[in-house]
This record gives structure tokens, C-alpha cells and sequence, in this order.
């Protein structure tokens, strides 16, 4: 079977075709992979920078932890899902029975797994995966988009987390990658009354502008920018930062108003520093973090929006390429791209 594996804790990626084809144990499907989608994190393994490494892989392993596909087969005890059914994947494994599983947060669970890292994953022509990270989709939501609602539901966690659910909100996302631009898309969905996007990349920066947002570069008086929107409230309501650039979140802090709140999900290679005193205390600004969605209500949020048509998540895509071209799509994740689709059925 052709399969995208990381062999060993170094930099780089192996395209195989003699990986060993998976079965569907107890508990378990069988997934024909219609199209697996890479994010940053996929560059982080390419590179096995240290963040990388700090996922602890168990290598080796097939890479990928966002896709989609049809069911081929169902193992031993697997109720609720049949051989045809379109599924999407959450790529978060968890253990059910630890603390937070057990009271609601099942987001942050203790011994958590994640597909493409602990287990093989979706860069592959098929993979077997425990059922219960199998989400159906409608007959309304293609294949393509099943494989964008992981990422995308970083986004709708953002959102959440952000408390972002009265119409009328001013909001500011710095870093315009993928869930970036989805984090703008939903905010706008919901009403906000302003959305700056602050983003380097030029290609980036007409894909936010294209949505309707107020583009700013870095370089820009991002701060000012935001109070003279916000008028008399001295700042925007809510911040996503989503870049994993080290040193934004001053600008971030100062562009918000007294008691707003600031969402980080980028993941910065560094320890940020953060005035506390300035901030938190005095300012009073509500810092949260994100990783990955919340199980399971992030997913029936987003799917009834993705559904109802409230919101779109096929322009996101903008490469297809065949696994065969890993290295490739990898590359394409720093240039003029969104979001980059391996599907197994292209071929070179």
C-alpha cells in the first residue's frame, strides 16, 4: 500500500508502497481515505523541529491526522456505522475514563493520542481507526470539506473559547493560514461588526480581504487601527492569535479593550512573554488557549453551519496533489496556498 511514513527522528518523510496493508480490528473501521489535508503541524514533523518532537511519536508511523473517506469494513463491536458510510475523523484519540473525560472535557484529556502521531494516519490509501472518532457526514458536505472540518474545527473551538456568540463584537485575528481565515469566516457568520486580519503573506492577505475583513500587515499601525474601529469602547472585544509568532501578543493586548478577551492557538517554538501586571491584572484581558476541538460539541456546532450552508469551507482548498507528491505539498504549505489536499486516487 502507498503510504507517506516518518521513519526515524530526523528531518524528512518517506513515500512507501510496500506498507503493510491495515485491518479492521475490534472496535475498529477500515477507511478508504478520500483526501487527506495538511497543515502546519505536518511541516513541524517534516522539519522534526522541537515542537515536533515534543509530540512524542511512535515512530514509525503514517502521517496525517486530518482527512476524510468511506468505510470498507467494520471490526468486531462497532455499532452505528456500515461499510459506505462518508465519515470525517477527529484526530484526537482519548481515553475515556480519566477525569476530564468523565466530566465533560474530553478536549482535554489526560492520556490523549493523536492520529498520524500514536497511531498510523490518513496520509495513506487506507487506514484503520477506532470508531469513535468516526463523524458521518450528511449527504450535503462533500468528502473534500469532511477532510477540512478538523481544522476547521480549531477554528469553531477558537470561537467558542472566545465567548464570540452576540452579534456586534469587533474582532481582530492576527495570522491568516487556514484557521485563520476560518476563524474570520465564522466570525462574520455570527455577526461581528468588524474583523481585522493582520497577516504578512500577500496571497493570504487577499483570501481574508476576499471574505470582507479590514487586512492589515504586521507593519501596520495594527493597534490605532483598532481603536479608531472600536470608537468609544478603547480597543476590539476579542483577539485570536493564530500565527505562532513569539512576539505579537503586545500589539494584540494593547489593540483590546478593558476586559476583552485574547485566544492564542498558534503554537509558538519559544516561551512568550507576557505583562502580566499590565494586562491581566490591570487591564483585566481574559487569556485563553485552545488545542485541537471540543468533543463533541465543537463538531455538531460546525457541521450544522457547514450542513445549512451558513458556512462554506470549499474555497479553503487550494491543491490537490497525489501522496506521491508529499514533499511537494509540504513545500506548498509556506507559499501561495491554503489549504493543500493529498488524494490518494490522483496519480503522478
Amino acid at each position: 500500500m502507498l503510504a507517506v511514513v516518518k521513519s526515524s527522528p530526523e528531518r524528512g518523510i518517506e513515500v512507501r508502497t510496500d506498507w503493510p496493508e491495515p485491518q479492521a480490528g475490534p472496535g475498529q473501521v477500515l477507511l478508504e481515505v478520500a483526501a487527506a489535508s495538511l497543515c502546519g503541524t505536518d511541516r513541524e514533523l517534516y522539519e522534526w523541529t522541537p515542537s515536533a518532537q515534543a509530540f512524542g511519536l511512535n515512530l514509525p508511523v503514517v502521517l496525517g491526522h486530518e482527512g476524510s473517506g468511506t468505510i470498507l469494513e467494520v471490526g468486531d463491536g462497532v455499532e452505528g456505522l456500515q461499510a459506505g458510510d462518508r465519515v470525517a475523523l477527529e484526530s484526537h484519540l482519548i481515553c475515556g475514563h480519566c477525569w476530564a473525560c468523565r466530566t465533560g472535557n474530553a478536549h482535554t484529556c489526560e492520556n490523549t493520542r493523536i492520529l498520524g502521531m500514536h497511531i498510523d494516519g490518513v496520509f495513506a490509501e487506507r487506514v484503520a481507526v477506532p470508531a469513535e472518532i468516526c463523524v458521518k457526514l450528511p449527504d450535503s458536505v462533500s468528502l473534500e470539506v469532511g477532510a477540512l472540518l478538523e481544522s476547521a474545527g480549531v477554528a469553531m473551538h477558537s470561537v467558542q473559547r472566545s465567548g464570540l456568540a452576540v452579534a456586534g463584537q469587533s474582532v481582530l485575528v492576527n495570522g491568516c493560514g487556514p484557521v485563520g481565515l476560518a476563524i474570520a469566516q465564522l466570525s462574520m457568520t455570527l455577526g461581528a461588526a468588524h474583523v481585522v486580519a493582520v497577516e504578512p503573506n500577500p496571497y493570504r492577505r487577499k483570501q481574508a480581504e476576499a471574505l470582507g475583513a479590514t487586512v492589515l500587515e504586521p507593519t501596520d499601525p495594527v493597534v490605532d487601527a483598532c481603536r479608531d474601529l472600536a470608537g468609544g469602547r478603547g480597543g476590539f472585544d476579542v483577539a485570536f492569535e493564530v500565527s505562532g509568532v513569539r512576539g505579537v501578543l503586545p500589539t494584540l493586548f494593547e489593540s483590546l479593550r478593558r476586559e476583552a478577551t485574547l485566544v492564542t492557538v498558534g503554537h509558538p517554538s519559544e516561551p512568550a512573554p507576557i505583562d502580566i501586571a499590565a494586562y491581566i491584572n490591570k487591564k483585566q484581558v481574559t487569556l485563553r488557549g485552545i488545542f485541537g476541538r471540543r468533543i463533541w460539541d465543537t463538531w455538531e456546532q460546525l457541521m450544522l453551519l457547514v450542513e445549512s450552508g451558513k458556512v462554506d469551507l470549499s474555497w479553503l482548498v487550494s491543491h490537490r496533489l497525489p501522496l506521491s507528491d508529499a514533499d511537494q505539498a509540504i513545500d506548498l504549505l509556506t507559499g501561495e496556498a491554503n489549504k493543500v489536499l493529498l488524494v490518494p486516487s490522483l496519480t503522478s
